[in-house]
């Protein structure tokens, strides 16, 4: 009777091996990009000697994220040899918002004071951020100020 027993287990034990559960194999999900690396810090924008948007590490020993990146931006570019073209603020506090490929930034800036070559430091900061951090190239970031016109673009200087 036991044989009879063991011989049952064995034979419904092979049967639903050979069976499988009814799942299908189902391929590889495509997610976001992975992150580009550890960084030792922020990437942000000044402009350098000749006037050119550039991009300058900031050594904070975090990546952080993009509204890190711009209020480390906001309080300008130090002693480091490079300039910007927004008004100089204590107040560094932002809000960002991600929607899909569109990101929206409240600055503490009136669009006077971010002028256009500043609104771009800011775009190509908080997209050096978004990207560093495994976010898509193909992101527009429209830029709120607290007075005068929203703008939308992309970083004239990221590919």
């Amino acid at each position: 009777m036991r044989r009879r027993i063991m011989s049952a287990v064995a034979l419904g034990s092979i049967a639903l091996t050979l069976s499988g559960c009814g799942l299908e194999p189902s391929g590889v999900d495509q997610g976001a990009s992975a992150p580009t690396g550890v960084a030792a810090g922020m990437t942000l924008y000044f402009y350098d000697s000749s006037g050119n948007l550039t991009a300058q590490e900031r050594d904070t020993g975090r990546l952080g994220n993009v509204q890190d990146a711009i209020a480390l931006l906001l309080t300008g570019p130090g002693s480091s040899g490079v300039t910007t073209a927004m008004a100089s603020t204590t107040v560094t506090r932002t809000e960002v918002r991600l929607s899909g490929d569109r990101m929206s930034i409240v600055v503490p800036l009136t669009a006077a004071e971010a002028t256009d070559a500043g609104t771009d430091q800011i775009v190509c900061t908080a997209l050096a951020s978004h990207i560093q951090s495994g976010g898509s190239p193909d992101t527009t970031v429209t830029v709120h100020f607290t007075v005068g016109s929203d703008t939308t673009r992309t970083c004239p200087v990221l590919p």
